[in-house]
């Protein structure tokens, strides 16, 4: 939710407005609504019982991720790290997104590693399964025995949701699995496998393939760095005192 706020307009937590054509409603998205709103709905009511007008939504966003991280360990309940519209765009083209905002390449290396959690609809993955450029063939950079297996757990015009760690079987597992995945062309989103046609990016992740540790480390500092982007100092913006929509409304 914090990666899906920050990197459009800056940290400004209007994922969580109810506004139209927001964040919230891009499809990529979908798993924000619901549960996290709810959590982020609560916590702002509390505060605003006990410290109304103090603390912005956007911190709240910042400090929930913080907290959801250091309390779970290896089981991160941080859903939906799917913000900005980079799907299979090529990786140059990331990178410098990234870098628009004042991130570099081990950002986002590390940054994809939140991958290992969640899940994706096949629907977002098609073409990488059958028709990948638009040529009538699978993406030949993944690995035969699991382009199989995503092709039985996502045939042709399916919906099903895949977990982005699919040998984990589960949606909340936090750990350097995913690199393996990289390094092995296991992994189901194009944007992951695209770490390997770098040298840099290649490098980092072998480093985190190594060190669960090391990941962990980076994947923090990341996420602070993250959290920084555009952020509204002194008076700028406001406080909002729900959420979901700006002061007045």
């Amino acid at each position: 939710m914090l990666y899906a706020d920050c990197f459009v307009t800056g940290c400004d937590a209007l994922i969580l407005s109810d506004r139209p054509y927001s964040e919230k409603t891009a499809p990529q998205n979908a798993d924000l609504l619901g549960f996290p709103m709810a959590v982020m709905d609560k916590i702002k009511q509390v505060l605003e019982q006990h410290c109304p007008g103090v603390v912005c939504c956007a911190d709240i966003l910042n400090f929930a991720a913080r907290d959801a991280a250091h309390l779970e360990g290896r089981d991160v309940v941080l859903r939906g790290v799917g913000g900005p519209p980079i799907g299979d765009h090529p990786w140059g083209s990331v990178l410098a997104y990234f870098e628009s905002r004042g991130l570099d390449v081990l950002d986002l290396v590390t940054l994809l590693g939140g991958h290992s959690m969640g899940k994706t609809s096949c629907s977002f993955i098609a073409d990488r399964l059958y028709n990948f450029n638009k040529i009538g063939k699978p993406d030949p950079s993944m690995d035969s025995s699991f382009l199989a297996q995503m092709r039985e757990q996502g045939p042709p015009n399916s919906k099903n949701q895949l977990y982005l760690d699919p040998d984990s079987g589960s949606s909340y597992s936090f750990s350097k699995s995913f690199y393996s995945g990289v390094l092995n062309h296991r992994v189901v989103l194009g944007i992951d496998q695209q770490i390997t046609a770098n040298n840099d990016s290649s490098q980092i992740a072998e480093e985190f393939n190594a060190s669960f540790e090391d990941f962990r480390k980076m994947f923090a500092l990341s996420m602070s760095r993250m959290g920084n982007i555009k952020v509204l100092p002194g008076k700028q913006g406001e406080i909002r005192k729900n959420c979901r929509v700006v002061n007045g409304k």
